[in-house]
């Protein structure tokens, strides 16, 4: 009798298991929480009438940009070019830690094309595997800060944009270098430094490059104010919790 029963439940427990199984899906889960979010995936398509378009990421409103990003008003055509070789200007003070940051940066990214010295002689130039790259004292060019930083941003022949690279901050560096060079090859003296700190925004032209220190400096008020809301509403907690242990004292007194 005990062999039959146990027949009987193996078959049963058998049976249920078989009417489980799919063939185009996973028939057991252990842990199903990690196979199926509890939150909306960002890329994930849901049916029915719950995101548009049935996708829960979607594009940001038109016309916003993100926090501490500043559109670039010169476009990417010839036009645009000449425009920021004559009117765009640097607004990075010129102090000699933004030379440094710039000659560390150009070192990085502008050298093996450009050279070291910025004499177009950098080593994919000497391979030959680049070929035509002009010198920065170069006549039929002239360069500007400005025709520096827009080819940094767009690119242009065979040097891709650097904008993902480098930050505006950082592009701004390495133009002031760019010119260091350049003077260096027409023989020039150097520059002399300003007496200007890159924390002190009166000594920017524009505030561009602290814009990221203000937002940073923004989001640490904001983390100290949390925080002291949470400080006080605990604080009002504890006191709520005493003169309610008081009265209850009393009120048995």
């Amino acid at each position: 009798m005990k062999s039959l029963f146990r027949i009987i439940t193996l078959i049963a427990v058998s049976l249920v298991a078989v009417s489980c199984f799919q063939e185009k899906g996973r028939n057991y889960q252990y842990f199903p929480n990690m196979y199926k979010s509890a939150s909306y995936e960002t890329y994930l398509e849901y049916d029915g009438d719950l995101f548009e378009n049935g996708q829960e990421a979607k594009l940001p409103v038109e016309g916003t940009v993100s926090r501490g990003w500043m559109p670039y008003e010169y476009e990417d055509s010839n036009e645009g070019y000449q425009n920021a070789k004559a009117n765009l200007s640097n607004p990075l003070p010129y102090t000699e830690d933004n030379v440094n940051e710039g000659k560390a940066l150009y070192t990085i990214y502008c050298a093996i094309c450009h050279g070291d010295k910025g004499d177009g002689k950098g080593t994919l130039a000497q391979r030959e595997k680049i070929l035509g790259i002009p010198a920065y004292n170069d006549a039929g060019r002239a360069i500007t800060e400005g025709s520096i930083y827009h080819v940094m941003f767009y690119g242009l022949n065979n040097m891709g944009s650097y904008a993902v690279q480098t930050n505006e901050f950082e592009r701004w560096q390495i133009a002031h270098y760019v010119l260091d060079l350049k003077r260096n090859l027409n023989g020039e003296p150097q520059r002399e430094f300003e007496d200007a700190e890159i924390e002190n925004a009166s000594s920017m032209k524009k505030g561009i490059a602290l814009r990221d220190a203000q937002v940073e400096h923004s989001n640490e008020k904001d983390s100290l104010a949390k925080g002291q809301d949470e400080n006080s509403a605990s604080a009002t907690d504890d006191h709520e919790a005493s003169e309610m242990s008081n009265h209850e004292t009393s009120e048995n007194n």
